[in-house]
């Protein structure tokens, strides 16, 4: 679990984050979702540990990462998986060599070791005989897979993904979101996206942070946001024609 308390960020006068407290859940997918500017970017990056609030903690099982020494800040990044934006797959690398490089940087294993575990979550993400091929050679939902292997090949505790279905086509997002949500419960770990994609919200959104102007503005789950009559969350989400349908589904069956 992630446990966040009264957070502020600021750059120079611009004040991102003001006063954010909430908690990630384990086992679960916990969505940040808002509009542009809302502080999303910068407020993943603190959990990440890339960024310092200047006021509030952060505690990641009950240790807080400002309290900790250098040497164990390391450590805790190192429980930390991320699947980024754009993917950031290493074009020059095999997609085995993609994977296998968190395990050549940080451990001490041997190279048969670190083989077995690549191909264990290659298998995982169903890719398992694409070991040998570059990045320009595979899909941009492959590659996605490949970048989701890759974050989870140290067996971390937790998982964040930055805006993962970015790119993909709707079919294609929807088997990612399926992958993030399986892998988050089968090996129990804190799972924390950034996403605009309402369709993510929908199928995955066991805990949702709406955060506006830099502040939580709501927080509830897939469930509860289409009853919400907070207006902030209410105008951002039904923007998808998407949801626009599925609320009138939801009040006709009420009604």
């Amino acid at each position: 679990m992630i446990e966040v308390n009264n957070i502020h960020k600021s750059f120079g006068e611009a004040h991102v984050l003001k006063g954010i407290t909430t908690t990630f859940e384990k086992g679960k997918t916990n969505l940040i979702i808002g509009s542009s500017g809302s502080g999303k970017t910068v407020f993943i990056k603190c959990l990440l540990g890339l960024l310092i609030p200047e006021q509030g903690t952060i505690s990641y099982n009950g240790r807080i990462y400002a309290k900790l020494e250098p040497s164990e800040q390391r450590d805790l990044r190192q429980e930390m998986g991320m699947v980024f934006q754009g993917s950031a797959l290493f074009d020059s690398m095999t997609v085995e060599g993609n994977v296998m490089f968190p395990l050549d940087m940080f451990t001490k294993q041997s190279k048969s070791e670190m083989l077995d575990r690549v191909n264990f979550v290659l298998k995982r993400v169903n890719l398992q005989d694409a070991n040998d091929k570059y990045p320009a050679e595979i899909s941009g939902g492959m590659q996605k897979r490949v970048a989701i292997a890759r974050a989870i090949v140290m067996n971390p505790r937790y998982l964040f993904c930055d805006e993962p279905n970015s790119g993909l086509d709707p079919k294609t997002a929807i088997l990612i979101d399926n992958l993030i949500q399986e892998i988050t419960q089968e090996y129990d770990i804190t799972t924390v996206i950034n996403s605009h994609d309402m369709n993510s919200v929908m199928e995955i959104g066991e805990k949702i942070i709406f955060l506006k102007d830099g502040h939580k503005e709501w927080e509830g789950s897939n469930k509860e946001i289409f009853k919400t009559d907070n207006a902030a969350v209410t105008n951002f989400v039904y923007s998808s024609e998407l949801f626009k349908k599925v609320r009138q589904m939801y009040i006709e069956e009420r009604n």
